[in-house]
């Protein structure tokens, strides 16, 4: 059975950030779904021996619709694969992140909350293990928001806690030793702006990146407010921090409470705030566990390889 989809509106461009580096991306749809995919007149046919699933077309047409905003990696292929077979499509497709340089698909229906959450919320609390998206998704967020004009700056900041090793044998003031913490916010903002737009960015203070410390006194309008690894923010500390939010701005608290790095005898600033805030409507809470955990499809398999290589030794 045969099902063709036009690409009359495609450039040269387009078609080849579909089908990837050595069309990758293309053998890895094949693959999964068992079809053959072959250009051929301006049309996009799939071949099967069986009829295609309407799941196998929508993911197509997805992928493809994507594929006209910018190159997709064939990681990025390889998660839109996996969310079709979860029937989640739809719900994916009205909430990927459209930014100028890329689309970003939420990998999971709490991931779609969780951005409906932060378009709806003044401010947004996201607890969770390392790996479910929370920071990613409100870097993401916060990028589509300066790009539409909703916001003119974005404020990314966190405690300065010592994580393991001392912050005081770090070169330079607070604000740099505080950096190489911050750097998978960084990484976020290198890939959805590149790296040269973010430094300019940052030299004209649209971007600023700076420990919580540097937030006392002030009042932050027209912002879009990140604060990462709030776990490790005291209950003071926290009240500061949310005191700070101004007019048209909007705030993103992440962190994971399993993972505090506050001397025992500290309370943390997050938990506490979970239990005083949940009932004010315009504040938002998404709690993420590690089934959310978004993996590489190897990583899956490495895993999976261990589970059954220890529990055989255990019979």
């Amino acid at each position: 059975m045969n099902h063709s989809i036009s690409l009359a509106d495609f450039t040269q461009e387009q078609l080849s950030n579909f089908c990837g580096v050595l069309n990758r991306n293309i053998k890895a749809i094949e693959k999964h779904f068992d079809i053959t995919l072959r250009i051929k007149d301006s049309e996009l046919v799939m071949v099967s021996k069986e009829t295609i699933p309407q799941p196998a077309i929508d993911t197509v047409q997805h992928i493809l619709e994507q594929s006209k905003q910018a190159a997709l990696s064939l990681q990025e292929v390889e998660n839109l694969l996996q969310v079709s077979d979860k029937n989640d499509l739809e719900d994916l497709k009205r909430f990927t992140i459209k930014l100028r340089s890329m689309y970003i698909t939420p990998q999971s229906k709490l991931q779609c909350r969780y951005i409906a959450r932060i378009a709806k919320k003044v401010v947004n609390f996201s607890i969770g293990p390392a790996g479910t998206g929370k920071t990613y998704l409100a870097v993401a967020m916060a990028v589509q928001a300066l790009e539409n004009e909703e916001v003119s700056r974005l404020i990314l900041t966190r405690p300065a806690v010592e994580a393991g090793e001392k912050l005081g044998f770090l070169p330079g003031d607070l604000a740099q030793k505080v950096d190489p913490y911050l750097r998978p916010v960084y990484d976020a903002l290198y890939e959805m702006l590149g790296f040269d737009k973010v430094e300019k960015l940052i030299s004209r203070h649209v971007i600023e990146v700076a420990p919580l410390a540097y937030m006392r006194g002030r009042t932050l309008n027209n912002a879009f407010v990140i604060l990462d690894e709030a776990q490790n923010t005291t209950p003071a500390q926290m009240k500061m921090f949310l005191t700070r939010i101004g007019f048209g701005s909007r705030a993103v608290v992440t962190g994971d409470i399993t993972q505090t790095d506050l001397p025992e005898q500290k309370a943390s600033g997050l938990i506490h705030s979970l239990k005083i805030l949940k009932k004010i409507d315009d504040i938002g809470f998404t709690y993420f566990s590690s089934v959310d955990v978004v993996r590489h499809p190897l990583v899956q398999s490495i895993v999976e390889a261990y589970d059954k290589f220890e529990n055989a030794g255990k019979s």
